[in-house]
């Protein structure tokens, strides 16, 4: 699902309205509906429950007027705030004002209400609707509408957002001055960006993307090289399992990975391996840790391999390991190897002689900390998966808040520049092409931020290679069932406690959510 700017959303609105001759009330009808019904699919009936709606003059208000009306039809005791004049609202929204009227009788519209009778009325409300401003904005919000949102953000109650949450600069993600704290935005036709960047990520909530009308070929017609990946498309690019299939058929993982004291970073990518499918795994690691790997994992093979004097994986095992690679379907390399000299040679060596598909995590992005040019001397598809240290070190930038600062634009760049595929992990995981499309991750929780979560996803991504995905399908389904494992530890336990063995465990959860949804 393609991912848009404002102005292209707004170009797809008009020629919705101009080509495909919708009339434009029809939209914002449609509109309304949408967020009334998701509205009641999280937070249940809404017949007798107190919604404050908060009206802008704009077309987002009066989406938010359609919403009163219909609020009304489900019983629901509904207040309507315009923090405008009724003569200086939009003309559809004057229009859809007058609808409410006519429908709620006595229901009143309290237009520019003094901040007291703000925090009064959003203090004694069940729920709130944020109407107020759409995704035009892009200036700091003054006045009385800094005054609403204040209020709304103070009230702590509930907050639907209509198409974006009033504040949030719908391309960058950016707080104008002060922005609505959302628990649910519902967005029409295709995902603003500014949903999944920047702040736009905290006071979005969770997200519903509405069908509004809009005809599917016009959608898909919108030149937007940044996607969303959704269920659906998962769903399409996971391997079938047949009814005659057995291990071989699922693929050999290899997993190069671990050191004294750091076994935990193995064990769990190659337990995400399998957990994702892969019919069979081994790890190769340091020899004298060997003993302590296998003792973790009933279900993985392991082969000792030469070591240094601080038991790290030692150059001298380079055509074991070249001779290890050859004999996998797909290789994962790099969680806890430690950053030690010698491995770091190793690694640079091994990049340059492997001939299977390979996921580079951890140890082996540090191996290539200032000499990413290694990167094109390998013969084999890359998959990348650091998180922002290791991008701004592979970059050669000093902090990783320069790469946050430019999420995708950092993803795309490299990717395109080093022929990888790159999974640049954090909130909204970003996966960029070396052709420049871009893919964001919806899924995950902030209880994912605990070590060992990126060592499952390492795991997943190469279990799915081995299983036949390319690269860029592997990176892209991979992580939206790391994120969707995270979300479901995270529903059952909470996100404080979470643990990567938790996401772990609910990966065949996942594929199982994905694949059937129906299913118990």
């Amino acid at each position: 699902m393609k991912i848009v700017t404002a102005a292209q959303m707004q170009a797809l609105d008009r020629r919705a309205i101009t080509e495909a001759h919708i009339p434009s009330l029809t939209l914002m009808a449609n509109a309304g509906t949408s967020v009334v019904a998701a509205m009641e699919q999280i937070f249940g009936s809404l017949a007798g429950k107190t919604v404050v709606v908060l009206c802008g003059k704009g077309h987002n208000g009066g989406d938010g007027f359609v919403v009163a009306r219909l609020l009304k039809r489900k019983r629901a005791r509904v207040q309507v705030l315009l923090m405008a004049r009724v003569a200086d609202s939009a003309g559809d929204t004057k229009t859809m004002y007058r609808r409410f009227v006519r429908a709620g009788g006595a229901s009143p519209v309290l237009a520019c209400p003094s901040r007291a009778k703000l925090q009064t009325l959003l203090r004694n409300s069940d729920l709130i609707v944020d109407a107020l401003l759409g995704t035009g904005l892009s200036t700091p919000i003054t006045g009385p509408y800094r005054t609403a949102i204040d209020c709304i953000n103070d009230a702590d109650r509930p907050v639907t957002a209509i198409d974006l949450p009033s504040g949030i600069h719908a391309d960058t993600g950016e707080v104008l001055g002060v922005a609505v704290r959302a628990t649910l935005t519902v967005t029409f036709g295709l995902p603003k960006l500014g949903l999944y960047v920047g702040p736009g990520i905290d006071h979005a909530g969770i997200i519903r993307i509405a069908d509004i009308g809009i005809p599917p070929s016009y959608m898909d017609a919108v030149d937007s090289r940044i996607s969303l990946i959704t269920r659906d498309e998962t769903r399409r690019l996971l391997p079938v399992r047949l009814p005659s299939g057995h291990k071989g058929t699922y693929g050999h993982v290899g997993v190069i990975a671990g050191s004294v004291g750091k076994t935990g970073a193995a064990a769990l990518a190659a337990r995400a391996a399998l957990r994702v499918g892969a019919g069979l795994v081994t790890v190769a690691t340091p020899a004298s840790v060997n003993d302590t790997l296998e003792a973790k994992l009933l279900e993985v093979m392991t082969v000792p391999m030469p070591e240094t004097k601080a038991r790290t994986l030692a150059p001298s095992g380079l055509d074991q390991l070249v001779a290890f690679t050859n004999a996998r379907s797909a290789v994962a390399i790099g969680p806890g190897l430690t950053t030690h000299p010698e491995t770091a040679e190793l690694i640079h060596a091994l990049i340059t002689r492997l001939e299977k598909p390979s996921v580079l995590d951890a140890d082996a992005l540090n191996a290539l900390a200032g000499r990413p040019a290694l990167l094109a001397e390998c013969k084999v598809p890359l998959i990348l998966t650091p998180h922002p240290g290791e991008m701004a070190r592979l970059e050669g930038q000093a902090a990783p808040q320069s790469v946050n600062a430019d999420r995708i634009g950092t993803a795309s760049r490299f990717a395109q520049q080093r022929g990888v595929i790159l999974v640049l992990k954090g909130a909204r995981t970003v996966v960029a092409h070396p052709n420049g499309q871009v893919a964001i991750c919806p899924t995950g929780n902030p209880g994912m931020a605990t070590a060992g979560t990126g060592d499952a996803l390492t795991g997943i991504i190469v279990g799915l290679v081995a299983q036949g995905l390319n690269a860029w399908d592997a990176a892209r389904a991979g992580t939206y069932l790391h994120g969707l494992a995270g979300d479901l530890a995270a529903a059952s336990l909470g996100i404080a406690g979470m643990t990567a063995g938790d996401l772990i465990e609910r990966i065949p959860h996942a594929l199982t959510q994905v694949v059937s949804p129906l299913a118990v």
